[in-house]
């Protein structure tokens, strides 16, 4: 039998750091045969490794210190220590094991796919509860540990008393930060906006690329970080390119000649179109959608796969016509005409101007005219004038 306290100590070290290694090499044992067939399992002991053996060694030395050195001097206060120690490696090793399931859980669902609108709400979602999950946590756990202190638990009953008026000033104080984090959640379960979809906001074309409880950050399409606050999104209108599905349609203009030939146009246009892969086959069209002034306005209407695919199909498009248009079809490229003619002399001009115009009257000048006007005078026209 053991006498010396340090001994003892020192025997229960051993004795703990002992058993963890066997149960530590038995766990890894089983998990790496699973591991053999099933691919979560590599994923699992990646996650949780470093947290359950801390959890597991922490635990084995409170337990033997506990058994084998109960008279050990300041008993009270290394035991209080595991404790704490304790409850934060079991934080730990809850939010390991709440992000592996959350991840086990996303990879279900593949983000490189054509349409992946249901992969990216749902990415949206779990990320937000991955938050939630880990904040609750930590608040627990700290919770758990200041209610360790014999200070604390005394404390807790004067701050309930007056919880009334902390919580009024809290949410004063905190009205904003409060207003960004339930936007965030209603973003995240709203399904108004998802990770990887394509908005406009702020007149800025990008991608959300990540959400969070307090703000979005849009990924622009010149690689800069635009970072706005959630409530942005449910108090701004903004443009969101693939709410039900990522394929869109693009428009092409020109202002050409009268001379243009459309059928021409349209044939080179299916031609263009069938020689690239951007081209998602749904839409392609080329129609005459103005002819006023000495323009003709041509709009090319196509589709693609997603934003960034159709951005590239817009300017191919565009160039292929206008080379098309230099080669093929010159007649056709927009010009400005000037037509010079001798001007009459004004007397004779005024005077034909005159007439023109009291014969285009509609409402006076003749008889079908006078009457035409009546309809609009009302009752006033059949008073006789020198009655008036």
């Amino acid at each position: 039998m053991i006498t010396d306290p340090w001994m003892r100590l020192v025997v229960a070290v051993a004795i703990a750091l002992v058993v963890a290694v066997a149960i530590t090499a038995v766990v890894a044992l089983s998990i790496r045969l699973i591991a053999r067939r099933q691919v979560w399992a590599r994923s699992l002991i990646g996650r949780v490794r470093i947290p359950f053996r801390i959890l597991l060694l922490v635990a084995l030395l409170w337990v033997a210190f506990a058994n084998y050195a109960p008279d050990f001097a300041g008993h009270g206060a290394v035991s209080h220590v595991f404790l704490i120690l304790t409850i934060a490696a079991a934080a730990w090793l809850v939010c390991s094991l709440a992000i592996f399931f959350e991840d086990l859980w996303l990879a279900r669902f593949r983000m490189d796919m054509p349409d992946n609108r249901v992969a990216r709400r749902i990415r949206t979602q779990v990320l937000i509860i991955r938050r939630l999950t880990v904040v609750a946590t930590v608040i627990v756990a700290l919770g758990s540990i200041l209610l360790t202190f014999p200070g604390a638990q005394a404390a807790g009953a004067s701050l309930l008393a007056s919880a009334g008026l902390v919580s009024i000033v809290a949410g004063l104080a905190a009205q904003s930060t409060l207003a960004n984090v339930f936007a965030g959640m209603q973003l995240a379960f709203s399904d108004a906006i998802r990770v990887d979809d394509v908005v406009i906001a702020h007149k800025e074309w990008g991608r959300i690329e990540e959400i969070t409880l307090t703000y979005v950050v849009v990924h622009i399409w010149d690689d800069r970080r635009m970072v706005l606050p959630s409530t942005y999104f449910t108090t701004t209108p903004f443009e969101n390119w693939t709410r039900r599905n990522s394929e869109l349609l693009g428009s092409v203009e020109f202002d050409l000649d009268w001379r243009a030939a459309p059928a021409r146009m349209r044939e080179e246009l299916h031609r263009i179109l069938e020689t690239t892969d951007l081209w998602d086959g749904r839409v392609g069209v080329l129609q005459i959608t103005d002819a006023v002034g000495g323009f003709v306005r041509v709009r090319v209407l196509v589709s693609a796969g997603d934003a960034g695919k159709l951005f590239d199909l817009r300017c191919l498009v565009r160039e292929q016509l206008i080379s098309w248009l230099h080669g093929s079809s010159p007649q056709a490229i927009p010009r400005t005409r000037v037509q010079l003619v001798e001007a009459e002399p004004e007397a004779r001009a005024g005077k034909a101007d005159m007439d023109t115009a009291e014969e285009s009257a509609l409402f006076s000048g003749d008889e079908a005219a006078e009457v035409r006007g009546g309809q609009f005078t009302g009752p006033i026209n059949t008073i006789p004038r020198e009655d008036l």
